[in-house]
């Protein structure tokens, strides 16, 4: 990825900036000369880059590669930052290079984990599913069960593309919303998803692991020839294709291209969809929504079976480590928080008690900094 950066992907980078921010100017010069706020200019310049997004979408699949990711994560920061002071925009550009940083990180772990050359896993992941599901391989028995002849698509496998794509929408647009809304929230969500990410590239450098299609021989980068199970099927983007997405899943296939193929312990798709449900879940009041967000994880984890991308041990590991980051977080926040009496404690909950639940959006930051995830 640095090698990207440095050379052709450098260049087009900056002559993109440079056109984004002449477009950026002339735009808000305009809408300024007739009286429009800041603000409102902002929304604006939202309003088109969501635009272009969605129309990008469509036509060329979701970014996923490297530099554009980056770049595109930029681009809304800084549209988000129009006519802001000079210290918000100092401010803007420590998140953008923490981002940057969290993001190079994740990538560089694949090189990290080549020199570290420690074993793949194969048969031992695959021992802990045949144990879950008493004797029997949970993957291979989904796929016999449900998935249908090569050029038949069902319901269930558009469903299940959904869910499984999600993974490169639902957690970046969080973020996005987050910082926009409410920048107290987005530190708290940051350090998790960052703790997140650290604990998974540690595992993925001690602990490669194949994933089932590799297991059953699947053809691979590396050349690895295993036949730990039955031959198996990857139909990911067969439901996209199905409803006319192919540029989605093109890209995706493109994008896989420089993927770390034996990072499936723990799966970070199984990590996200928890994550989002467990980082809203203290601000949802009504038992019914919640028992309805967690079946957001659950799917994630059967669409990546069927799949053939992970065990179900892969998506337990991905949820223990959303676990311990929370934990771990939570501890820390209640400690960095101003102390209080006992007596200003009673006060305090006997206050929250007799509050009603809020939406998340009515929430001030210092309401939801309070809130325990």
């Amino acid at each position: 990825m640095l090698l990207a950066l440095a050379t052709g992907g450098l260049w087009r980078v900056v002559w993109y900036s440079l056109v984004l921010a002449l477009f950026v100017g002339g735009f808000s010069a305009v809408l300024r000369a007739f009286g429009v706020g800041w603000e409102k200019i902002r929304y604006a310049l939202i309003g088109v880059y969501a635009l272009v997004y969605v129309w990008w979408f469509f036509v060329n699949g979701i970014i996923i590669d490297r530099i554009s990711v980056l770049w595109s994560f930029a681009i809304f920061l800084c549209v988000a930052s129009v006519g802001r002071p000079t210290h918000e925009w100092l401010r803007t550009a420590r998140d953008l290079g923490f981002f940057v940083a969290m993001w190079i990180a994740y990538d560089e772990s694949r090189g990290i984990a080549d020199g570290v050359g420690m074993p793949v896993q194969v048969e031992s992941v695959r021992d802990i599913d045949r144990f879950l599901f008493f004797g029997t391989d949970g993957v291979v028995w989904l796929q016999d069960q449900f998935l249908a002849p090569v050029g038949t698509v069902r319901w269930y496998d558009v469903v299940a593309s959904f869910v499984y794509y999600s993974h490169f929408i639902a957690p970046p647009l969080v973020m996005a919303v987050l910082w926009l809304r409410n920048r107290d929230q987005w530190i708290r969500y940051m350090r998790r998803f960052a703790t997140v990410i650290f604990l998974a590239c540690s595992m993925f450098v001690l602990l490669p692991t194949a994933p089932p299609w590799m297991a059953a021989g699947g053809a691979n980068r590396s050349g690895y020839r295993f036949d730990a199970l039955p031959p198996l099927r990857r139909p990911t983007g067969n439901g996209w294709r199905h409803i006319g997405l192919d540029g989605f899943v093109e890209a995706w296939d493109v994008g896989r291209d420089w993927a770390n193929e034996v990072a499936a312990m723990p799966s970070l798709h199984s990590a996200y969809a928890l994550f989002v449900v467990v980082f809203f879940w203290p601000k949802i009041g009504r038992l019914w929504i919640r028992l309805a967000l967690l079946a957001y994880p659950i799917a994630m984890a059967v669409a990546l079976m069927y799949f053939g991308e992970h065990y179900l041990a892969d998506a337990l590991a991905g949820w223990a480590i959303v676990g311990i980051s929370f934990f771990v977080w939570n501890r820390i926040e209640r400690r960095m928080s101003p102390r209080r009496t006992p007596d200003e404690s009673a006060e305090r909950s006997a206050d929250a008690d007799a509050e009603p639940t809020v939406p998340l959006d009515s929430l001030q930051p210092a309401e939801a900094s309070a809130v325990d995830v």
